[in-house]
């Protein structure tokens, strides 16, 4: 009986990096999108992933049905300080990291991947190592506009460098440039796919007046404290100029609700208030106008995608003011407004103010924040990882 070759109908995979969903959900959506070109094709996918114990990938991948192992790593605790820099805990933590480079080497020789893709977070550094020392392919990708720190420690041994946006090519080592692509951050395809109407029927927005824009006010999974406390405040003005949907963080909604109570009855019916947002998402980012939320990678990715006007309120302690970057970067291109610094209620008025009384406004947004998006990121990844695996 004649048969293909094992070797040649599967492709082999070692994804590592994590810790956070920035690095977690591209990787992840990169996956499922290579599974789905290979199939189409008839091979197979076998993938392995390198994570740590207490990331988040420790949790998705095996949920996923992903082998997943670990390894020894360190994180740099950053400071703008170098002599702060020389702290006992960084000094303990890197020295970690010469076990987590044996560990990873022996896992990347007994697989054999055909590729190694690297997508950030510090325990990428150990099996991206371990990938130049084995001499198999290292795909290195980047979310954010500048290469983070993992990436950066790793950029001389890829073979190629996905960034998300053409603004990161001038920032690139000189010595490395030639090496990248911009592919954009792989956006979860589902969130492409939301209805409006779904997200009316869904979550009961019966209350809603439609003739009026609506405002998703979200801070990520747990919530933001900063990003709820001033929009408590600006709540009664923002309730008569839209509807508001307001993912607060499970343990923040019964202050808040407590708060929405004293308000008049016609105003606390635009108001939907909620923990967490889950499988309706589309559909709520559908329905959605006006978006305030953080400025992560990921999320700049999905709203650009989608084309959705935003004001961001970035995390100020994010790794590098990454996220303070990527808004910046959103905001001179006029696709975004960016809260930097003391975010106040009468701030928030001020940026929110012209998008919810012009729509004309909100759109000339859209339009330019859907030029920054690509929602074809995922399958721009999966080429550069195959034409990496057939050099």
């Amino acid at each position: 009986m004649n048969s293909a070759p094992q070797l040649a109908s599967t492709f082999r995979l070692i994804v590592t990096g994590g810790g956070t969903g920035g690095h977690t959900y591209p990787a992840l959506t990169a996956i499922r999108t290579l599974q789905e070109r290979l199939s189409a094709d008839g091979r197979a996918l076998d993938v392995l992933w390198i994570g740590t114990a207490a990331g988040l990938e420790a949790r998705v991948a095996p949920a996923e049905g992903i082998a997943f192992a670990t390894v020894a790593t360190g994180k740099i605790r950053r400071s703008s300080n170098p002599l702060k820099m020389l702290s006992a805990a960084n000094m303990k933590d890197m020295a970690r990291v010469p076990l987590g480079v044996v560990q990873a080497r022996k896992l990347v020789a007994d697989f054999r991947p055909d590729v190694v893709l690297a997508t950030g977070g510090y325990v990428a550094v150990p099996a991206g190592l371990a990938a130049r020392m084995c001499r198999r392919p290292l795909v290195l990708h980047e979310q954010t506009v500048r290469l983070g720190l993992a990436n950066r420690k790793l950029a001389g041994s890829a073979t190629r460098i996905a960034v998300s946006s053409e603004s990161s090519l001038p920032l690139l080592p000189e010595a490395v440039r030639g090496l990248a692509v911009v592919t954009g951050n792989p956006v979860r395809p589902q969130v492409l796919t939301g209805h409006a109407d779904k997200a009316i029927d869904a979550l009961g927005l019966h209350g809603f007046d439609r003739r009026l824009p609506t405002v998703y006010v979200t801070g990520g999974a747990q919530g933001a404290q900063q990003i709820n406390g001033v929009v408590s405040e600006a709540l009664a003005w923002l309730l008569e100029r839209a509807n508001v949907i307001h993912q607060c963080g499970g343990d923040k909604v019964e202050g808040l609700r407590e708060h929405a109570a004293v308000l008049p009855q016609a105003l606390r019916n635009r108001y939907y208030l909620t923990g967490f947002v889950g499988p309706e998402l589309p559909d709520v980012l559908a329905l959605a106008d006006v978006v305030v939320s953080r400025s992560g990678a990921g999320t700049l990715a999905e709203l650009t995608a989608l084309g959705k006007p935003a004001v961001f309120i970035p995390l100020a302690t994010s790794a590098g003011n990454e996220q303070a970057h990527n808004a910046r970067h959103l905001e001179e291109a006029g696709a975004a407004v960016a809260l930097l610094g003391d975010v106040t209620a009468d701030r928030l008025k001020d940026a929110l103010g012209p998008l919810l009384t012009d729509a004309a406004r909100r759109e000339a947004m859209a339009l330019r924040a859907r030029a920054h998006g690509r929602p074809d990121a995922a399958d721009r990844l999966v080429d550069v990882i195959l034409s990496a695996a057939s050099d």
